[in-house]
């Protein structure tokens, strides 16, 4: 299922650059609707993103660590105390431009705060509605499954946790495969997991764990659209 990852990979870079391809499908709503609820959730998500690199603790740690007070910050930046306290407390992103003014005033490069200076993060939570859902395939009028990324603001992850429905009529899910290992728990409903040439069921509250290498594939066997946590992660080093 790391083919889920894949897929957003396209899907991420296409609401970056401004949805101009390849419109994400969601049910139940308009175009217009659509695109407005994806331009919302992603200016969010990129936030998200933004806030995880820790900015603004990097910000406050040098200012302290200079023994600058943010009105004397102020007037070597030409920004206003009240804006670098919002850019410290994370309340604000700061632009580049905005960003490389105070690295000038502290001397350092804007690598300081993207490259691997930065601090790891190892805790972070992505709020229930702040997700984005997602098809197998962009262009598949009928997906073998839906998700949603569960830790996409997470750092070096060791693992990849998703959401997954599958609904009963949408056909088999392609057969794949990625190096490392999955597990999925049933949530709602029968998923049906296609492994080394064999169908095995899984009802609410089972749960499955296998080498994901083996080109595998999923089915929804309920009426209603089956729900999944699955997890990969990285093959053994």
């Amino acid at each position: 299922m790391n083919d889920f990852m894949l897929d957003r990979t396209n899907l991420v870079t296409r609401s970056e650059d401004g949805f101009s391809s390849n419109e994400i499908r969601m049910a139940d709503v308009t175009v217009d609707e659509r695109k407005l609820r994806a331009a919302e959730n992603s200016e969010e998500m990129i936030r998200r993103v933004l806030i995880s690199y820790g900015i603004g603790s990097m910000l406050r740690q040098l200012r302290l660590r200079k023994k600058i007070a943010l009105v004397d910050l102020g007037k070597h930046t030409g920004l206003s105390a009240s804006m670098l306290s919002q850019l410290e407390n994370g309340k604000l992103i700061p632009t580049l431009p905005t960003l490389a003014r105070i690295a000038m005033v502290f001397d350092v490069g804007l690598e300081f705060f993207f490259g691997e200076k930065r601090p790891k993060r190892v805790f972070a939570i992505t709020r229930a509605g702040e997700r984005l859902r997602f098809p197998e395939l962009s262009d598949e009028p009928c997906p073998g499954y839906f998700f949603e990324v569960l830790a996409y603001g997470a750092i070096d992850k060791n693992m990849s946790a998703y959401l997954a429905d599958f609904p009963q009529d949408s056909g088999s899910a392609r057969e794949h495969a990625h190096d490392g290992s999955e597990f999925i728990h049933v949530l709602v409903g029968a998923l049906a997991i296609y492994y080394q040439g064999e169908e095995h069921l899984l009802e609410t509250g089972d749960s499955v764990y296998f080498d994901s290498s083996e080109a595998h594939s999923y089915h929804g066997r309920s009426n209603s659209p089956a729900r999944a946590i699955v997890i990969t992660t990285p093959p053994r080093i």
